[in-house]
């Protein structure tokens, strides 16, 4: 099995914020992040795909198709949006790196087959700051 990964880059601003909480609340437990104003973010995010490889090509999926998908598919709805008020499968959500990185997982993991012979969707790693990322698997 080989896995192969492309990196993606967005912007994008949110708050954390339970609406069900009071103000003092929402600020013990989630600090900054939780300023009425927004913060932004300078997100990472990295696709697997896993597979083997197509004896025609070499390759368990093609970077410049799975580049496209991503950004067709995830980017454009992400990219210099608010993820609370602008991003419909973020709606009904509290917008953690968690919850974001779910959703994303849900528009490809479909997606991906339609572009590679035998390969599918590995895990998604989001890098919300240099330091800070999730990384989810599907499970």
């Amino acid at each position: 099995m080989l896995y192969i990964s492309r990196k993606e880059h967005f912007n994008a601003a949110h708050k954390l914020y339970n609406p069900a909480w009071s103000k003092e609340k929402n600020v013990e437990v989630f600090g900054p992040c939780a300023n009425e104003n927004w913060h932004g973010h300078n997100f990472e995010l990295i696709v697997t795909v896993k597979g083997l490889p197509d004896p025609e090509t070499g390759f368990v999926v093609d970077l410049k198709k799975l580049s496209r998908l991503i950004r067709g598919h995830v980017i454009e709805k992400l990219d210099h949006k608010n993820l609370n008020l602008d991003v419909d499968f973020m709606q009904g959500k509290l917008a953690s790196c968690e919850n974001l990185v779910k959703g994303i997982w849900d528009i490809l993991y479909w997606e991906i087959p339609k572009i590679t012979a035998s390969g599918k969707l590995h895990s998604i790693r989001l890098y919300e700051t240099p330091r800070n990322y999730v990384e989810y698997f599907g499970e």
